[in-house]
């Protein structure tokens, strides 16, 4: 079997995805305030993914300053897809506000001040990719509200799922008839933490 590349940190750390100002600016404030987001990696993942399935409706859970937001946004764009991102503090609602007219998406995405629990029971319509990162002890009640608004064919993306609050929502997901899951757990620099699993799931 081939080896390995030497010292695999430092080697995939050199491949972290390039940035413009704006995210780097968003990337110094975060950690300046403990401010946790997805990172460059994540981040760049968002983008392949929402670019690469062509999504038209993208639900996001979990807005911070607008991060991901903007990762998301810069990938579906192209094919016109909007973004709704639920976020229940009103600073960070608002700030995201801000960084996403700075990204130029205002058009692209809507920011909602909610709950993302309270929020999704009065939701319709069928999203073709939902990004989750919200309160982990939460990912498991989120679940079920997801179900019946992802689209047959839909992506679900989940962050965080390497922390022990994820625990109840793996092992939902994992025994699910209505989705078929794959949890990776990765080294990913400047993500919060930088070792940690996502989980990938299509709906059913």
């Amino acid at each position: 079997m081939p080896d390995i590349v030497e010292n695999p940190e430092n080697y995939f750390r050199q491949l972290v995805p390039e940035r413009d100002a704006l995210l780097m600016d968003l990337e110094a404030e975060a950690d300046a305030e403990g401010i946790p987001i997805v990172g460059p990696v994540v981040g760049g993942l968002l983008f392949v993914l929402a670019r690469a399935t062509r999504a038209q409706s993208i639900l996001e859970l979990g807005t911070a300053t607008g991060y991901s937001t903007i990762w998301l946004g810069r990938g579906c764009s192209q094919a016109g897809g909007r973004i709704l991102t639920l976020e229940y503090d009103a600073d960070m609602a608002e700030r995201a506000r801000k960084n996403i007219a700075r990204a130029n998406l205002s058009e692209t995405v809507s920011v909602c001040r909610a709950e993302a629990i309270e929020m999704l029971p009065g939701l319709t319509g069928q999203y073709d990719m939902v990004f989750m990162d919200i309160e982990k002890q939460d990912y498991r009640a989120v679940l079920g509200q997801l179900e019946p608004l992802v689209r047959p064919g839909g992506l679900l993306l989940a962050d965080n799922t390497g922390f022990k609050d994820a625990d109840a929502f793996n092992q939902a997901i994992f025994s699910a008839s209505g989705w078929e899951s794959v949890q990776i757990f990765s080294y990913l620099p400047k993500h919060s933490g930088i070792y940690d699993g996502l989980c990938f799931a299509v709906r059913l």
